[in-house]
């Protein structure tokens, strides 16, 4: 059998691989984007026989567009498509509804005991403000982004985007210049609201474009001291855009079939979503800048929630990182300020990005102390001590973020480390004014030792040492230090020049002494302060840290005995010399009086003192003051009258009704109020000497009775004298004091014969019951009464 040798086919390997590959399509560099939407050509091969017959390729190329927001222009818009088929009201409803259960949720991730960004926003917006002019780079670029102008072909319209987004990043800008600071805020206010119009007119690529510009702003320190406050304004037009963003996105995945649960992961969102998400992670990746780069990924940081469920775990360390490119110190605090502020919102729980934030500043720290910060301190003639509280509100904001709920080893640990710096002044405030108030009691010596230590050329210690009251007045320190830690702060305290620094720590610490010590301490510190706001009247400059001075004293001190038995008390009122602000004054000691004494008193030192308060708030009334005002003044006033009582010692009782009717003769419910008091006091002058009608007794209640009757003729309204004429005489007549009692000399005869009906105030008034009872009263018969016009009263 012969054999024949095999033989492999011979086979061409390159052509082969050639044959099998996608088909190349040529691509003009001027058309290259990284946002551009990819073309994919797809080649199908078909072997018909593996022996020498024919073998049939086929290729087919598709084209498509995944761009969801570039879709809008020609109303394809996925949302819009979305919203067509579904029911309008159940859309509605769902996406009323999902919302809602986000707000609960999103209130829930934080405590109540963590306190919010918006509570701090009035207070820098009002503390950092600036005289000098302020300027905006605004984007006058053409309307090319608007749905109008949309070309036909689809990648006419994806390159005109993107042709407007490079135009405004490369130029097309106009600069306003010499702007107030009013005037810079009201224009900021501006682009947020275009932003928002800009956004509900479908113009997504033009809203982005507003943010990106804003964002830009924050690269700008020409104007360092207003620097904290343009930052809380432009984060306002961020935070906006980013919830506008959340919610379309959260949009597309409600239908009126299904809606997203309240803890939803990446599942549950639909295709549409994710496109739409990736999408404007896509082009906020194309912004060259890293500054507007930064700022727009991480307002749009939640919207991660929709692809996956470690994104934002994965964002929060690479936007940490991309902070270390900002050279500027003042601009990268305040850039990890806001990064924490959004991590806290999003993800409180992942505690590594917090801190990590945190160790770089400690890093970079040193900068604020180099030449490049120096020179520009110089340029623009800030002295160092102005410009280092510039830090404190972007560091407070960490420092609370990354003390929120944190282990005491974490906090003991950025205390040291904190120590380690030189001239860690800046770091020490904002430490105190982070953490927590019993972690910074139980250490106040150790604390007041590191202030000592501290280089004051940077940063006063004056302000350390506010920094420390505001803790001690929250929580209590270790008994035995307890002076010693009064004494070491009063040191530094009292030898401070200028007034208004001097009186911001008196107002914290005087809380303090209130607290843990005795009368005799809280009036050498209202000494200290009367002598040092005393001399070219600097107290007209500080009434409202006096007025607060004033407020903790009295809020400690309820027993009125001890509190006007402090020396130096009534002289320190004496410093309230605005009548306005003197008037505000004594109406919280009143307030405080009211609500605090249980008994009635006859001290004679409170009687005096709150007679020449309630006197200071009489002589306030004019012809100016509203009737609200009044009835305030007298109800405080009321109060106090009320709380007074001599016992069984009637005449000094009397006689001091007397002198209050002397004293406020202006407010008519006062005058109602004594004469009532009065009338009591003659019927339990009849009680107690029941059965022992001396002629002293019997003069006594004929004084009483005089007096309601030479006090009720000055009285305005009709009614309060005919009702309090009546009650008088009826007393007297209780009280056998006939002449007193009867009509001629109880002035009744002196009230006009009255009509059942007056218009007096504008509105019908019955005076039937009052003219029965006076004529019951006279004992005569009915009296032809006359019409309601025959006499006005």
């Amino acid at each position: 059998m012969a054999v024949f040798p095999w033989h492999s086919r011979h086979r061409n390997y390159k052509a082969e691989f050639a044959s099998c590959r996608l088909e190349a399509v040529p691509l003009e560099f001027g058309d290259y984007h990284p946002l551009k939407p990819i073309t994919v050509t797809e080649s199908k091969t078909k072997k018909v026989s593996r022996k020498g017959s024919t073998s049939s390729t086929s290729s087919s190329s598709s084209s498509s567009v995944v761009d969801p927001l570039s879709s809008v222009l020609d109303g394809t818009d996925p949302l819009s498509m979305f919203a067509a088929t579904a029911d309008p009201a159940a859309t509605a409803a769902a996406t009323d509804s999902s919302r809602k259960k986000r707000e609960r949720e999103d209130n829930s991730i934080v405590g109540s005991d963590f306190e919010p960004w918006a509570s701090k926003r009035g207070e820098i917006l009002a503390r950092y403000t600036t005289t000098e002019k302020l300027s905006i780079n605004l984007f006058m670029g053409s309307e090319k982004g608007k749905a109008g102008t949309a070309t036909s072909a689809m990648s006419e319209k994806v390159r005109t985007r993107l042709e407007e987004l490079d135009d405004f990043e490369e130029g097309s800008q106009k600069e306003l210049l010499n702007l107030t600071q009013q005037d810079y805020v009201n224009r900021i206010e501006e682009l947020n609201q275009s932003l928002k119009d800009a956004w509900a007119s479908d113009q997504k690529v033009k809203a982005l474009k507003i943010v990106i510009q804003c964002s830009k702003l924050l690269s700008d320190t020409s104007v360092i001291q207003f620097y904290p406050s343009k930052f809380v304004l432009i984060t306002d037009i961020l935070d906006t855009f980013g919830k506008l963003v959340y919610e379309r996105i959260f949009s597309m995945c409600v239908d009126n079939r299904s809606v997203l649960p309240d803890h939803f992961s990446p599942e549950n969102v639909n295709d549409t979503a994710k496109e739409t998400c990736l999408n404007w992670f896509f082009k906020i990746a194309s912004i060259r800048e890293l500054i507007p780069r930064f700022y727009v990924e991480a307002s749009i940081l939640k919207c991660n929630k929709f692809l996956s469920k470690t994104g934002i775990s994965e964002c929060l360390p690479r936007l940490t990182c991309m902070i270390r490119g900002i050279g500027d110190p003042l601009v990268s605090v305040y850039a990890r300020a806001y990064l924490c502020r959004v991590g806290m919102e999003v993800a409180p729980h992942l505690k590594e990005s917090l801190n990590k934030n945190f160790f770089d500043f400690l890093l970079t720290f040193k900068q604020i102390h180099g030449d490049t910060v120096q020179n520009q301190l110089v340029v623009q003639g800030v002295e160092l001590p102005s410009y280092l509280p510039l830090y404190s509100p972007a560091m407070d904001w960490i420092f609370q973020c990354i003390s929120y709920h944190a282990p005491e080893t974490l906090l003991t640990e950025m205390m040291e480390r904190c120590k380690k710096l030189g001239n860690n002044a800046l770091l020490l405030n904002s430490v105190m004014s982070a953490f927590r108030a019993e972690f910074i009691a139980t250490r106040s010596m150790d604390f007041i030792g590191m202030i000592k230590e501290c280089d004051e050329s940077g940063f006063p210690k004056h302000l350390l040492f506010r920094s420390l009251g505001l803790n001690l007045a929250l929580a209590d320190p270790p008994e035995g230090d307890r002076l010693q830690i009064l004494n070491e702060a009063w040191k530094v305290i009292t030898k401070l020049k200028n007034p208004q620094d001097y009186v911001n720590c008196a107002e914290v610490w005087v809380e303090y002494t209130c607290k843990h010590f005795t009368k005799r301490e809280v009036s050498t510190v209202l000494a200290d302060v009367i002598k040092h706001m005393t001399p070219d009247r600097a107290f007209e400059d500080s009434y409202p840290q006096l007025q607060s001075i004033i407020k903790k004293v009295i809020a400690h001190f309820h027993d009125f005995s001890v509190l006007f038995s402090v020396e130096k008390f009534l002289p320190f009122l004496d410093m309230f010399q605005k009548e306005s602000v003197r008037v505000e004054v004594c109406k919280c000691i009143m307030e405080v009086f009211i609500k605090h004494q249980q008994e009635p008193t006859k001290d004679p030192v409170i009687l005096n003192a709150l007679l020449h308060v309630c006197k200071t708030m009489h002589d306030s009334v004019n012809a100016l003051t509203l009737e609200d005002e009044k009835r305030m003044l007298a109800y405080l006033i009321n109060g106090f009258i009320k709380m007074v009582s001599f016992g069984r010692d009637f005449e000094q009782q009397l006689s001091f009704y007397v002198e209050a009717r002397s004293m406020f003769c202006n407010l008519e419910p006062v005058l109602v109020q004594l004469i009532h008091s009065v009338n009591r006091l003659a019927m339990e002058t009849r009680k107690v000497m029941k059965g022992n009608h001396s002629r002293k007794t019997a003069a006594f209640v004929r004084a009483c009775v005089a007096y309601c009757f030479i006090t009720i003729p000055s009285l305005v309204g009709i009614f309060a004298r005919l009702n309090l004429y009546l009650h008088s005489g009826q007393v007297a007549l209780a009280n056998q004091c006939l002449s007193q009692g009867t009509p001629a000399h109880s002035g009744l005869n002196r009230v006009p014969c009255l009509p059942f009906e007056t218009t007096q105030t504008g509105k019908q008034e019955n005076l039937k019951p009052q003219t029965e009872s006076y004529q019951k009263f006279c004992g005569s018969r009915p009296a032809s009464i006359p019409g309601p016009s025959s006499r006005s009263l």
